[in-house]
């Protein structure tokens, strides 16, 4: 679905993340598993998952050097997604905690490497510009 313009998908944002992983199919399952993702896995190109209101997408390692990616997802409940995000595999580095600025906030690693923190607003603290 395009915007008024018709110049981009209802999804797409400024900044869309990209994944590089050797596992595409395995990331994405991933994202489904813990964060309710939703879309497409391709063979000649990026899977392009949608998670909430932005679009996330997963490419190939390839001949290209592996480097993690470090995303900050808002979610409707922490505790649940990382809860699904242990039971998914993850690696634990910080458990749900509320943070000053106004959000309670978890942190895992998946199996490729890439670095999740899941995070619920709790409080007005901090405003609209959180992390």
């Amino acid at each position: 679905m395009a915007d008024d313009a018709g110049t981009t998908p209802a999804v797409q944002r400024s900044i869309i993340p990209r994944i590089v992983v050797q596992d595409v199919e395995g990331c994405a399952s991933f994202l489904r598993s813990v964060f309710g993702a939703e879309g497409e896995v391709f063979t000649d190109r990026p899977a392009q998952l949608v998670i909430g209101d932005s679009m996330v997408m997963i490419s190939s390692l390839g001949e290209r050097e592996h480097f993690p990616a470090f995303l900050y997802i808002y979610v409707d409940d922490t505790d649940e997604a990382y809860r699904r995000a242990v039971d998914a595999g993850a690696q634990v580095i910080e458990p749900p905690a509320d943070q000053f600025y106004g959000d309670r906030r978890a942190m895992v690693k998946d199996s490729h490497g890439n670095v999740y923190q899941i995070a619920t607003p709790v409080s007005s603290i901090g405003g609209p510009n959180r992390p």
